[in-house]
């Protein structure tokens, strides 16, 4: 029996979790349908999912169809869940996007279908909804191949063992160069052809139905039973931590998809760590089993400081997550113990590695990052579910970020007495979304390969601040182009001291120059208001600083769609002033497009007041020897100073 493990994932109400119910329903798992709105959805157990009515953590659930054991993921539609949903997308072997008819492809199903390929996860589609009126085929197959990929083919009548329709096959065939020569030879595609074409992504399986009505959901899970096939596992053991929760005990569970080799309870998986608990969930239960095959999920108990994409076993890590918080609040503990609050949200931050937790010790201050309004909301009814923790939230404010525009090269010295070493560090500008790159040009004959790796290690060791406002720097590329050792006096923190050094002198000599950038986020927005309310919503986005496409209305139409970019800092606050002038009749949609030039750089800075060089912890100063003591030089005097040669000079 082959496994597979498939994600159901979709934009807000499109029927994610109802279609789930329908799967499982369909392969007698379930013996009576639940629905979301009734709050008896067997994927949404959760007593705060079932309060609102949408699924705010990652379920899983099992089905047996013919020769197939399917694992279902049904994973989070709210865009300020998103980083649940990408999490869940490093255990999958398959992905279900569910679109619903009515509205065609919205902002956050074009994020989904980013993350898909950022992961490379072969995807079905499931078009849902098709029962309501005036709803076309045609036309959304033809607003799914323009707005996706040209790739989309109906598989409708293709499910179970009927053959490919000429029309199907040619469609398929186009896809590959080698595909359609060896076609228009023999006039027929092999099924393993076309489970290849889909499993590299070449061809991307639609069905049509209406999971409601169970209308399409059989020919969807035969079409997924004939047309998944598993990925290839290794001998050597391997798997990858996709998901950190807490069970109702207070017991960390890490949840992992077995990627090659068997594992096995009490099996150690990290030094002095052990499984003590292997637990195939299947929606709220769990069965306790000794060992699970590669190609399965599981939760893992007994592990400590595992983290979502870590790789056990022969696995190495996997790439770091590409959605990101972009607002940040301030605890407001009230009569709750400001370190009770501390110690719950660390335990959710671990969780959830995009909660970001900060704590000013100083200040006593509490912040959390975090994606937007609802994420919030939840936060706070889960802090008084779980932790019987009272606590509300200050004003919204934006998480900026750094980048620089031209390259500079930065220097950093640390020697003290008895201390040496010296770090030529040459920063890039790198394509936005990229974050943080670090690489090595630098001769072995300059400095030893011990000495280079300790600097690429500090490097990723920290985050780095920039110099405008003290926001994250990002979207540069830092490389080791050369420095000094001694075979004296070197120790291992002094690279440490000299590359941080290094970083931050090259970003002071890039804000003389002019060349450093303050970013800041930017929304992917569709707002849909009245004919007689277009020229309001126009002058509303040119007043926000954002950018808008002409809307192309139908003559006569009631409602016009306006698409654009806008700052977050500016919208994030707009959907109550879009109710009020539409009364309730218009519609805002709001994704997270990445960190753009800031639209009030100037402004932002100077109310920041940031003073980079009283920043201590983050000094672009550097500290040379004389006379047996060691002194400070300030960072604009190091191409001089340096000991290696300055390369600008």
């Amino acid at each position: 029996m082959k496994n597979i493990v498939a994600g159901i994932v979709a934009h807000v109400d499109a029927g994610k979790t109802t279609l789930s119910e329908a799967l499982l329903y369909q392969a007698g798992t379930l013996r009576q349908l639940g629905r979301v709105d009734k709050g008896d959805a067997f994927l949404d157990p959760d007593a705060l999912e079932k309060r609102r009515g949408i699924t705010i953590f990652a379920h899983q659930a099992e089905l047996q169809y013919d020769d197939m054991r399917l694992t279902l993921i049904d994973t989070p539609g709210h865009v300020d869940f998103a980083a649940a949903t990408e999490q869940a997308l490093r255990a999958l072997d398959y992905a279900v996007l569910v679109v619903s008819a009515p509205d065609g492809v919205q902002g956050y199903t074009r994020t989904l279908w980013r993350l898909l390929a950022r992961y490379q996860v072969p995807t079905f589609i499931f078009v849902n909804k098709m029962d309501a009126p005036d709803v076309d085929k045609a036309q959304v197959l033809a607003n799914l191949q323009v707005n996706l990929d040209e790739a989309v083919v109906d598989f409708t009548t293709a499910s179970a063992d009927t053959p490919l329709t000429a029309e199907q096959q040619e469609a398929i065939a186009v896809q590959d160069d080698d595909v359609l020569a060896d076609y228009l030879d023999s006039g027929e595609l092999t099924a393993v052809t076309v489970q290849g074409l889909i499993r590299q992504r070449q061809v991307f399986p639609c069905y049509f139905g209406a999971a409601l009505k169970l209308a399409g959901t059989a020919e969807l899970l035969a079409g997924i039973a004939r047309w998944a096939q598993p990925a290839a596992v290794t001998p050597e053991f391997g798997a990858r931590v996709y998901k950190v929760t807490h069970d109702e005990k207070g017991e960390r569970l890490s949840w992992v998809r077995v990627t090659g080799g068997i594992l096995h309870a009490k099996d150690e998986l990290l030094p002095g760590q052990k499984a003590n608990q292997l637990r195939v969930y299947n929606g709220a239960k769990f069965t306790a089993v000794a060992e699970l095959p590669a190609g399965q999920v599981c939760a893992v108990s007994g592990l400590t400081g595992t983290y979502p994409g870590q790789g056990l076993g022969v696995l190495a890590d996997a790439m770091a997550a590409s959605i990101q918080p972009v607002l940040t609040y301030a605890v407001d503990p009230g009569d709750a113990d400001i370190h009770a609050c501390l110690d719950a949200l660390r335990e959710l931050e671990d969780e959830d590695p995009q909660l970001r937790v900060a704590w000013n010790s100083e200040l006593q201050e509490l912040r959390v990052q975090i994606m937007g309004p609802v994420q919030l909301e939840v936060l706070q009814q889960l802090l008084q579910d779980r932790f019987k923790l009272a606590v509300s939230f200050g004003a919204g404010s934006i998480l900026y970020k750094e980048t620089i525009t031209a390259p500079v090269e930065g220097v950093g010295h640390f020697e003290p007495l008895r201390h040496y070493a010296e770090a030529h560090l040459l920063l890039s500008p790198a394509p936005a979304g990229s974050g943080l790159t670090f690489a090595s040009d630098c001769s072995l004959e300059v400095l030893a390969s011990n000495w280079q790796h300790q600097i690429l290690s500090n490097l990723a060791a920290k985050t780095h601040r920039g110099v405008l406002t003290g926001a994250p720097i990002t979207d540069m590329t830092i490389t080791l182009v050369g420095g000094r050792a001694s075979n004296v006096h070197t120790v291992g923190g002094d690279f440490r001291e000299a590359t941080w050094r290094a970083v931050r002198q090259g970003l002071m000599m890039a804000r003389e120059q002019g060349t450093c950038q303050l970013l800041e986020p930017w929304y992917d927005f569709r707002l849909t208001v009245g004919q007689d309310q277009v020229g309001r919503a126009m002058n509303d986005i040119q007043q926000m600083s954002g950018t808008f496409e002409l809307p192309d209305a139908a003559p006569g139409a009631a409602f016009v769609t306006l698409t654009g970019t806008t700052p977050v800092e500016q919208m994030q606050d707009y959907a109550q002033t879009e109710r009020a002038y539409t009364h309730g009749q218009g519609q805002l949609e709001c994704v997270v497009a990445g960190y753009k030039p800031c639209h009030n750089a100037d402004e932002v800075i100077a109310a920041t007041d940031y003073q980079p060089t009283a920043d201590l912890d983050n000094t672009p100063d550097s500290v040379f020897c004389a006379h047996g003591a060691g002194y400070p030089v300030p960072w604009h005097e190091l191409p001089q100073m340096a000991h290696y040669p300055y390369m600008a000079k």
